[in-house]
């Protein structure tokens, strides 16, 4: 009994560093301009808030593609 369709490259590992790495992306950019504008702390919470939503995104963008291929 082999399985007739390969296996999907994507992986929770894929997700998780989709995920990770748009909040991370997103707060290092929230901290740059926060401190440009005089308070890094607020713009690392602020980037914080908007890395989820950008983060989901993310991957949800890719795991819609796979159904394409």
């Amino acid at each position: 009994m082999t399985p007739h369709a390969a296996s999907s490259p994507h992986s929770l590992a894929t997700a998780s560093g989709l995920l990770l790495g748009a909040l991370c992306a997103s707060m290092a950019a929230g901290a740059l301009v926060g401190w440009l504008l005089g308070g890094w702390g607020i713009g690392l919470l602020i980037g914080a808030v908007v890395g989820i939503p950008l983060g989901v995104v993310c991957v949800y963008l890719v795991y819609s593609r796979e159904g394409t291929t």
